[in-house]
């Protein structure tokens, strides 16, 4: 993309503080079982299986959002030093700062805090290491409008740089699905860039359910693992988008999630479905360091449970994601190793060669007269339930 070409995005609303639910006064050993009680993610992953081999150590996720908060106690000492690709908008302290950011970092490595790390919230892989890149300001950022004018090439300058900074998975939590959405190929570029250099790259489906399942961007791109939602019995959320793209399905309602007001919320959308998905990518990633994106994803497609009749359905892709029974397939495969695959051959083919290919095009679609931002994040909503280690 250039500034000769100004990208279209929808501005949407980033994690909307839809209602507020005050609880009644408990003591605080019942206040850590009421947060991780409502965890009720963590059982539907498997995740207790799946801590038998790894929580995720020596794995880093880089998060491309609004910024984390690396002083959240749930999270604190798991955060790398990050970039800011858009360089302007609220800071630490103020209100519309790292909220979403913060909230899919806790889903993916939260390692809650206190005695024994038993109150806040508890990610999918609590060990792994989160590599903030801010690449989009919260919905209620007065700068926001700014940022989708100037900062267009955000998310494919993130991707490229998380890739190029130590990611092993890259969690896109955020996405365009508004009626102009297209694909840009500067992101297309470094999504196949990620994974050619052996990062497996996770997205929102898009919270279209409801308003006309449109394609969303980054989730539709090849080689992206894109994240529907389900509820805790299994069943698609009524706001997730059906595409032909969905990969697997993950919880992404009622999610307990932190943020960097000490509070934790109770949010839906599939970008927590996708955060889910990234933990359980590097809980994989952790047991069986050789595998190469395309043979993560095919894990997770192959091993997921409540598969739909048929064997996969735009609603929920191939079922829901179970990290314990990728790990256990995996160890039946044979990585590959991206930088030395080709070492002792001299020969540019392995026989006489492919034939020239035509050149691939991607369709661009009208372009707006406005430049768009880099995306919208998908978590829909958040219902405030606790403040610090109470109830409020």
């Amino acid at each position: 993309m250039t500034p000769r070409r100004p990208r279209r995005r929808a501005a949407a609303a980033a994690l909307l503080a839809a209602a507020f639910t005050v609880l009644p006064a408990t003591t605080a050993p019942a206040y850590a079982d009421t947060i991780r009680a409502r965890q009720w993610g963590l059982d539907a992953l498997h995740t207790s299986r799946a801590w038998q081999t790894t929580r995720g150590e020596g794995i880093t996720v880089a998060v491309l959002d609004t910024g984390v908060d690396a002083t959240h106690p749930d999270l604190a000492g798991s955060v790398l030093p990050g970039t800011d690709l858009v360089g302007f908008g609220a800071g630490r302290g103020d209100r519309a700062w790292a909220r979403h950011g913060t909230a899919m970092a806790g889903i993916i490595a939260g390692h809650g805090h206190g005695p024994g790390g038993q109150d806040g919230v508890l990610g999918v892989a609590p060990k792994v290491r989160i590599l903030p890149v801010r690449v989009i300001l919260e919905g209620t950022d007065k700068a926001r409008d700014k940022a989708r004018k100037t900062r267009g090439t955000a998310l494919a300058e993130g991707i490229r740089w998380a890739t190029d900074h130590g990611a092993d998975v890259i969690n896109l939590s955020l996405g365009d699905d508004s009626e102009s959405a297209h694909p840009d190929a500067g992101e297309d570029a470094a999504v196949q860039y990620a994974l050619a250099k052996g990062v497996s790259v996770v997205a929102s489906a898009g919270n279209g359910g409801e308003k006309g399942d449109h394609i969303s961007f980054p989730a539709a791109y090849p080689g992206v693992i894109a994240v529907t939602a389900v509820d805790r019995w299994g069943t698609r959320a009524s706001f997730s988008t059906s595409r032909w793209y969905a990969t697997v399905s993950a919880p992404g309602v009622d999610i307990v999630i932190a943020d960097p007001d000490r509070r934790y919320y109770e949010g839906w959308g599939t970008s927590a479905a996708a955060a889910f998905v990234s933990g359980a990518v590097a809980l994989v990633r952790a047991a069986h360091p050789d595998l190469t994106p395309a043979q993560i994803k095919r894990l997770l497609i192959d091993t997921a449970r409540s598969r739909p009749q048929g064997g996969r359905s735009d609603e929920k892709g191939y079922g829901t994601v179970d990290p314990a029974a990728a790990i256990e397939e995996g160890a039946r495969l044979k990585g590959t190793d991206l930088k030395t695959v080709a070492a002792g051959h001299t020969a540019r083919y392995f026989g006489p060669g492919p034939r020239p290919a035509p050149e691939e095009t991607h369709p661009i679609g009208l372009l707006a007269p406005l430049a768009g931002g880099v995306g919208v994040l998908f978590l829909a909503a958040a219902v405030a339930l606790w403040r610090g280690g109470h109830p409020r």
